[in-house]
């Protein structure tokens, strides 16, 4: 039998399966725009049940977390240092890694959703696409791999069939 401290913890849903895990990547400041965006972001993946990843700190991040939050889902930030992160986390794993956080957000999502950002956006894009992580953007960068969308549903909902697709073949069903 496992020890206590070797047990892996997972998310399930209420059919005791695994949650699908969406990232936000987006800039820890936002345009107006960019915040109302990513709250309705956020919002939309709390009501599809979905898990929301995010690099916890603030502008798109939180406004995503707010969204969820705000709307009974699960909120889970992978912090660039020791912080506590914004006040919509529901979970905050302390890295202490400064920009190579970045690598764990993109990983841990089965899709990721871009808003806006800047070069730590960037690079969260890169490496979804180096792992074949499906790449959705609302006014971000426009780029090979990246599916350019005209509104958060639209976001949701191609990542939440992307990442469904994903998350159906690691569990090998």
């Amino acid at each position: 039998m496992d020890s206590p401290s070797q047990k892996s913890t997972f998310i399930f849903r209420h059919d005791n399966t695994l949650a699908m895990q969406i990232a936000v990547a987006g800039g820890a400041e936002a345009t107006q725009e960019e915040y109302k965006a990513a709250y309705a972001v956020g919002r939309l993946i709390a009501e599809s049940g979905a898990v929301l990843v995010c690099g916890g700190l603030g502008g798109v991040m939180e406004a995503a977390c707010r969204g969820a939050k705000e709307h009974g889902g699960t909120t889970i930030g992978i912090i660039s240092g020791t912080g506590d992160g914004n006040p919509y986390l529901g979970i905050v794993i302390r890295t202490g890694l400064g920009h190579g956080r970045n690598v764990l957000v993109a990983q841990s999502g089965d899709a990721l959703i871009a808003v806006g950002g800047n070069y730590g956006t960037l690079s969260e894009i890169a490496i979804a696409l180096k792992i074949k992580c499906p790449v959705f953007g609302l006014s971000t960068w426009d780029i090979e791999g990246v599916v350019p969308c005209t509104s958060p549903e639209e976001a949701v909902k191609q990542a939440s069939e992307a990442a469904g697709t994903r998350t159906a073949a690691r569990s090998g069903r």
